[in-house]
């Protein structure tokens, strides 16, 4: 027994020791926590919710690359970990002041199969207890004492058959798993798709980016139909703000008390033991494993040397100052500098940093960029006084990105000179400007920064741009609405780095900002500018049109919390085939009548659609799929076409369209009529494969609509033609399912549908 105690004491002292030498963060993105995904944090987004102005949504995502389909262990919370999200909202404290603590508990409802689910039991069923600390951690209250955790979305026999849970539908479940904290906070946990979308193949092979509309080599989102595990929260603002006011006590929306930071970690106990019969111990203190604030500051900024290091560090007590340098003179900045490695990376060739800004300052790394002007009564009342901030912000003449890249991830950007846009400044930049951020909080740490008292950007909104506060400052400086110099809100100024939306494109963002686009933004312009011309010089027009190929995510969003979309469902999978997206089309159009029939392609197949179209009789957004084309529209030799929208209902960031010629689409179908009559035959049926080959003649020139329907009326795979030749030939896909499936083919005028078996 004393010999068992002595060798588990040494074990524990040698793994403690291992812990401190080998610091255990995003997705996968540090070598010892890529082996350890239930704890990698990979997203926190901060944002004032768009449906209610009073209240801020914060979500920390968690276990990256998550297939759909990846049973029969799905993934899970784990239990022995702790997730947490962090909140600060004072300078004058030394560690949290709003600390949201979730663990997690696993257990069998029926251990006697190997199924997830069935009969209404559930495996690995999982709760949670949500705890609240508002004084750094040294006392908790449990806010949430038995939440529930959605089941993984498996399929429609487990969600919503009776062999399974017998739900209406999945979302159900999610909405069920919404619940309310006895502090006032809404709490989701639970699966969800993965919002974060980036060219990963691209990124990774040395800065090989693919824009967006690269038709030979396009981007691909390395993200896409995967899911990961949300924690959110929708909580009032008079609970962050760090006096308790609400949002209509601000006294501007740039109010400096309104300013919180947020990041968010998992950790870990320093032991585990495993034990004979499969039992699994865990002992010792916690341990912080993984850690995020910023997006991609330890994917692309931090060096691959230090990444667990930094992930094993809370952002308190001048900790990152020891990573500064990555920031004052990044990596990234060496790829956009032709004096350097400019030539190295193509896909980065719109991105050149300032070398001779205004003719006299260099923001190229390990140059002066402002420090020039150190000392001189130019900075007087400016943020880079030594008086204020600039020790911080100008510390020496070979930190140039101290002035523009490290506020934005250690201190925030406040509203004062040189911060401010360049409208209004007369050419000089250290002028005052018209305001447009303020989410200062000088903690000198690395944490997502929002200011509570900006109103959020309408998601439908003409002026909504996935650029966030680059694109509030492109209207800022060109839209005569907004070039005035008077604090006004402009669209987008609720977006990043002024915290994060879930539709904000952070990655061509961030490579913007290395680029040079914020010191850009107030009046260090571009090398090309010539005084007393146009600072939209070709540089700025090509940093902007810059984009890092993926500029939005595979699906939609939710307008209401938790805003993340449901997770993709495992039967579907992550690579299924046939249309993901939504979009919508004209099933059947008949030219005498104008009658018209709208229909769905791809998409959820849980979420209805609603169609709108002008032009059309009772033409407002509605379920319905019968429509007419109006009699006016219709004889009027000017009109040709009708372009149909179509949404999910209420979702009005889902909104597609599709544009249809009604006259061009009957001609070819008054000849093909007269000429040919349609025909459909399915080559080699019975068939004992899981596709088939469908030949139609007789639509030459008209809409083809293909869909293949199982005896149980499931759908297994559409497929559109928008307009057809003498003679198609397409490949279906079947179910892995023997038995009698029916192929359903439609043109505007005519319909057939065939029994095809499967042996």
């Amino acid at each position: 027994m004393l010999l068992r105690q002595l060798r588990r004491s040494i074990l524990s002292c040698l793994l403690l020791l291992l812990t401190i030498g080998s610091f255990a963060s995003s997705h996968r993105e540090a070598p010892l926590i890529s082996s350890d995904p239930l704890a990698d944090n990979t997203d926190v987004y901060a944002f004032k919710s768009p449906d209610d102005p009073n209240t801020i949504t914060i979500i920390a995502n968690y276990i990256p690359f998550e297939l759909p389909e990846g049973g029969p262990n799905y993934y899970n919370f784990g239990p022995n970990i702790r997730y947490e999200i962090h909140i600060k909202n004072k300078t004058t404290t030394a560690a949290d002041d709003i600390t949201y603590r979730f663990t997690f508990t696993n257990s069998n409802q029926d251990a006697t199969t190997f199924f997830n689910i069935r009969l209404g039991q559930q495996n690995l069923k999982t709760v949670y207890r949500c705890e609240k600390s508002t004084n750094g951690g040294t006392t908790w209250v449990t806010i949430v004492a038995n939440g529930v955790v959605p089941p993984a979305n498996i399929g429609p026999r487990s969600i919503e058959g009776g062999v399974g849970l017998g739900a209406s539908s999945y979302n159900t479940l999610i909405e069920q798993a919404i619940t309310t904290a006895s502090s006032g906070e809404k709490v989701f946990c639970g699966p969800a798709d993965d919002p974060f979308f980036v060219d990963l193949a691209g990124a990774f092979d040395v800065g090989n980016f693919r824009p967006e509309g690269n038709k030979i080599n396009p981007p691909k989102d390395g993200l896409a139909r995967y899911n990961v595990h949300s924690i959110a929260l929708k909580i009032p603002v008079n609970l962050l703000q760090k006096d308790g006011k609400s949002v209509e006590q601000a006294s501007t929306i740039l109010d400096p008390d309104f300013v919180i930071g947020v990041w968010a970690s998992a950790s870990r106990r320093q032991i585990k033991s495993l034990n004979s019969g499969g039992d699994v111990g865990y002992d010792g203190g916690w341990v912080q494993v993984s850690r995020l604030g910023m997006p991609l500051t330890n994917e692309a900024v931090i060096p691959i040397g230090m990444k667990d290091k930094w992930n094993a560090m809370t952002p308190y007590g001048n900790n990152d100052l020891q990573f500064a340098a990555n920031f004052t003179n990044p990596e990234l900045a060496l790829y956009m500098d032709d004096s350097k490695f400019g030539g190295a990376v193509g896909s980065l060739k719109d991105l050149r940093i300032q070398a001779n800004s205004l003719g006299a300052f260099d923001f190229r790394n390990g140059r002066p960029g402002l420090f020039s002007l150190k000392g001189s009564s130019a900075l007087t009342g400016t943020a880079l006084d030594d008086a204020i901030f600039g020790t911080i912000l100008l510390p020496n003449n070979a930190s140039p990105r101290a002035v523009d890249l490290l506020p934005i991830f250690y201190t925030g950007v406040p509203n004062l000179r040189p911060y401010q846009l360049a409208t209004g400044k007369g050419g000089n930049p250290l002028a005052a400007g018209k305001p447009f951020i303020h989410n200062f909080l000088p903690t000198l740490g690395d944490m997502l920064r929002l200011n509570m008292a900006v109103p959020a950007t309408p998601r439908n909104h003409a002026k909504f741009s996935t650029l966030g506060l680059v694109g509030a400052a492109v209207l800022g400086l060109t839209d005569p609405m907004y070039t005035n110099p008077t604090l006004q809100f402009i669209p987008n100024m609720d977006g990043f780095p002024n915290g994060r939306r879930l539709e904000d494109d952070v990655t061509t963002i961030e490579l913007q900002a290395v680029g040079g686009v914020v010191l850009a933004a107030i009046g260090l312009w571009y090398d090309d500018f010539v005084p007393g011309g146009s600072p939209v010089t070709p540089q700025l027009g090509r940093v902007l049109g810059f984009n890092a190929g993926v500029t939005k995510n595979d699906t939609t969003f939710k307008s209401a919390f938790p805003f993340v979309q449901d997770p993709w469902r495992g039967f579907i999978g992550s690579s299924y085939e046939p249309n993901q997206k939504l979009a919508v089309t004209v099933q059947n159009y008949n030219c005498t009548t104008g009658d018209i029939t709208f229909g769905r392609i791809g998409g959820d197949p849980g979420r209805t659609v609603e169609y709108r179209a002008a032009g059309v009789v009772n033409g407002v957004y509605g379920t319905s799929i019968n429509r007419q084309i109006e009699f006016g529209v219709r004889n009027d030799p000017n009109n040709s076409t009708i372009i149909l929208m179509g949404r999910y209902v209420g979702d009005a960031a889902s909104e597609v369209s599709y544009t249809f010629n009604f006259r061009t689409h009957c001609a070819p179908a008054r000849i093909s009529a007269e000429s040919e009559p349609l025909s459909v035959r399915v080559l080699g049926n019975p068939s004992s494969k899981t596709e088939v080959t469908v030949e139609v003649t007789g639509a030459t020139g008209q809409s083809l609509h293909f869909s293949v329907i199982n005896s149980q009326g499931q759908q297994f795979g559409e497929h559109a033609v928008p307009a057809a030749g003498s003679v198609e030939r397409r490949t279906l896909r079947l179910g892995q399912q023997t038995g009698v499936y029916f192929l359903e083919v439609k043109t505007p005028t005519d319909r057939q549908i065939i029994k095809v078996l499967r042996q």
